[in-house]
C-alpha cells in the first residue's frame, strides 16, 4: 500500500520543467480557478447582474409608489367617510330635535284637543242639564196648568147655572167667528 501512495506523491511532485503538468496543489488551484470564474463573472455578468438589480430597484420604486398613491387614497376615503359620518351625526341630531320638537308638538295638539273636547262635553253636559230642567219646568207647569184648570172647573161648575153657562158658550162662539174672519 506504502506503494501506491507513495507513487500519488511522486505524480504530485513532477518537477515542470518546460512541459504541461498536472499541479495537484489543492488550495493553490481553487483559488486561481476561482479567481478566474469571478473574474469572468464580474466582466460578463456585470451588465446583466446590473440590469437585475435595475429591474429589482424600478420594482421597489414602483411599489413605493403605488403604496403612496394608495395610501393618499386611502387617507382621501378616510377624510371623505369622516366628513361623511359628521354629516350623518348632524343629520341624526336635527332629526332628534325635530322628533323632540314634533313630539311635544303632539303633545301641545293633543293637550288643546282635549280640553276642547272636555269643553265641548261641559257644554253638552250643561245643555243636557239646561233640556232637562226645561221639561222638568213644562212638566210641572202642564201639571200645575191642569190642576188649575180642573180646580176652575171644578168652581164653574159649582158656580155655574145654566144662563151664565150659556152666556159664556155663546162669547166663545163669538170669539171663535171674530178669529175667522180674520184669518180669512
Amino acid at each position: 500500500m506504502k506503494n501506491v501512495t507513495d507513487s500519488f506523491v511522486f505524480l504530485g511532485h513532477w518537477p515542470s520543467a518546460g512541459s504541461f503538468g498536472f499541479n495537484t496543489d489543492i488550495l493553490a488551484t481553487n483559488l486561481i480557478n476561482l479567481s478566474v470564474v469571478f473574474g469572468v463573472l464580474i466582466f460578463f455578468g456585470k451588465g446583466v447582474l446590473s440590469d437585475l438589480l435595475d429591474n429589482r430597484k424600478q420594482k421597489i420604486l414602483n411599489t413605493i409608489r403605488n403604496s403612496e398613491e394608495l395610501r393618499g387614497k386611502a387617507i382621501e376615503q378616510l377624510e371623505k367617510a369622516r366628513a361623511r359620518l359628521k354629516k350623518v351625526e348632524m343629520e341624526a341630531d336635527q332629526f332628534r330635535v325635530n322628533g323632540y320638537s314634533e313630539i311635544e308638538r303632539e303633545k301641545m295638539n293633543l293637550i288643546n284637543s282635549t280640553y276642547k273636547t272636555l269643553e265641548q262635553l261641559e257644554n253638552y253636559k250643561n245643555e243636557t242639564i239646561n233640556f232637562e230642567q226645561q221639561k222638568a219646568i213644562n212638566e210641572v207647569r202642564q201639571r200645575v196648568f191642569q190642576q188649575a184648570l180642573q180646580g176652575a172647573l171644578g168652581t164653574l161648575n159649582s158656580c155655574l147655572n145654566n144662563e151664565l153657562h150659556l152666556r159664556t158658550i155663546n162669547a166663545n162662539i163669538g170669539m171663535f167667528g171674530a178669529m175667522n174672519e180674520i184669518t180669512d
